[in-house]
Order: structure tokens, then C-alpha cells, then sequence
């Protein structure tokens, strides 16, 4: 499965079909990526694992999020203000 996930991340090049996000607004899907990233580094570092397969949520949402929203939402979580469910 590691192996797999490498593979996808070296032929990434932009964010993928979710059929979950079939609309031409993206907002969601930058912001479920966002919070799929933080959770899966949260869970990887409580286990002590390597967060290999968290940069696919990183690429999906880098490609997706303009930077101010991840400035703003990364500024937010540091204050402890973060509204979203990690």
C-alpha cells in the first residue's frame, strides 16, 4: 500500500475528480482536504509513523487553496481559534 501511494504522488500533477465535489466550486473540497491533512498528521504522529501517505491530502489541497486561506486557517489553528473538527 506505501508503495502505491508513492507511486500517486510522483504522477501527481493537480487535483483529481472527487465525485464527492462534482460542482465547478472547489471551496469544500480545498477545505475537507485541509482538515483530511491535519487529521491524518495528527493520527500518524500519535502512532509515531511516517506521514508518507498525508502528502496527498498536502498536494490535493496546495493545488486547490489559495494561500491566504491556509495562512489564515494555519494562523487560526496556532490560536487555538480553528473552526474546523480535527
Amino acid at each position: 500500500m506505501a508503495e502505491d501511494i508513492k507511486v500517486k504522488l510522483r504522477r501527481y500533477k493537480t487535483a483529481p475528480f472527487d465525485s464527492r465535489f462534482p460542482n465547478q466550486n472547489q471551496t469544500r473540497n480545498c477545505w475537507q482536504n485541509y482538515l483530511d491533512f491535519q487529521r491524518c498528521q495528527r493520527a500518524m504522529d500519535a502512532r509515531g509513523a511516517d506521514a508518507t501517505p498525508c502528502q496527498w491530502y498536502f498536494r490535493v489541497y496546495k493545488s486547490l487553496c489559495p494561500t491566504s486561506w491556509v495562512t489564515a486557517w494555519d494562523e487560526a489553528r496556532d490560536e487555538g481559534t480553528f473552526p474546523g473538527k480535527i
